[in-house]
């Protein structure tokens, strides 16, 4: 099939196109607004193409889009940070460009949009499943939760609802919590932790690109549905995971609640949902900090990331 991928040569597209390439015809359509080199490694694969472009330039997204049978919009201003600082572009490219694909696909082609489970907010004592009420905080939370909606009213469409992911990419990131969590460890030795109690959900960059395989090869059974990606075994608060990288690195830990997260989250998710379509977690956090650790020894540059 004809894949096009919104913004593929970020942290999840650059690692997913090696999830795809082998059975599909894949079309990057990126700006390039981060490092161009995570995508060097697919260049001589004959079912890799690349196009640069703003996926706000609609003339032009619109003549890749009529070539592809699949589209994954991963194109986004991604994470707190970037889409306060940036509030406009956020919610141009994060919301309504997603609307305008919504309204332009054809009933035939098959979209997988990536939302986030943060827009379950502050999520209270419950399990958030599918189900639960969206109370996203963040202007990122709010742009990708509003695009979900868009999907969610055509045909052929997959919602994923994305848990913190982890693991070293082509297109690294380093203010990702885990990602960020085990450089410090390594660089600083100590960790400095505030709010501890605050729950979050993880998953391996590496089960993210596999779910998108999953759903597009069980399409039928999967589609038209919203779904939690994430690790079930991985709920748990910063301490916990603090303290998980602390028995792979030597780590003084520091509670000091002098200071507030101006993201606040906090919520247990589970993804039973996906499960139950067939689908396991292979990787766990020892695998992704062992992961990150071999990177972290590669890279010299302290820090990649959105802002």
């Amino acid at each position: 099939m004809n894949i096009l991928i919104t913004g593929g040569a970020g942290y999840i597209g650059s690692e997913l196109l090696s999830f795809l390439l082998d059975e599909h015809k894949v079309t990057v359509y990126d700006s390039l607004m981060y490092e161009p080199t995570s995508l060097l490694r697919y260049t001589t694969n004959p079912n890799f193409s690349f196009a640069k472009g703003d996926v706000r330039n609609k003339e032009k997204l619109k003549e890749y889009m009529d070539k592809a049978d699949i589209i994954i919009p991963l194109a986004a201003l991604v994470g707190f940070p970037l889409c306060r600082d940036n509030p406009r572009e956020a919610h141009e490219v994060n919301h309504l460009t997603n609307r305008w694909i919504a309204k332009n696909k054809s009933t035939d082609q098959r979209i997988i949009y990536p939302c986030t489970n943060s827009g379950y907010g502050i999520g209270g004592d419950a399990v958030c499943t599918e189900e639960s009420p969206l109370r996203p905080i963040s202007l990122y939370g709010k742009t990708k939760v509003a695009a979900e909606n868009e999907y969610k009213n055509v045909d052929n469409h997959i919602t994923f609802r994305l848990a913190t992911v982890f693991g070293p990419s082509s297109r690294m990131r380093t203010d990702l919590l885990v990602n960020n969590f085990v450089l410090k460890s390594m660089r600083e030795k100590i960790l400095v932790l505030y709010e501890c109690e605050f729950m979050r959900n993880y998953v391996h960059l590496f089960d993210i690109c596999r779910a998108f395989k999953f759903a597009i090869d069980n399409w039928d059974s999967c589609k038209n549905e919203t779904y939690n990606i994430g690790n079930d075994m991985l709920n748990m608060n910063k301490l916990q995971l603090a303290q998980t990288i602390q028995k792979q690195l030597p780590l003084e830990i520091i509670r000091a609640e002098f200071t507030q997260d101006l993201d606040k989250r906090d919520y247990v998710v589970s993804s039973q949902k996906f499960y139950n379509k067939g689908f396991e977690c292979d990787y766990d956090l020892h695998a992704g900090i062992e992961q990150l650790i071999t990177a972290y020894n590669v890279i010299e540059s302290p820090w990649y990331a959105n802002y």
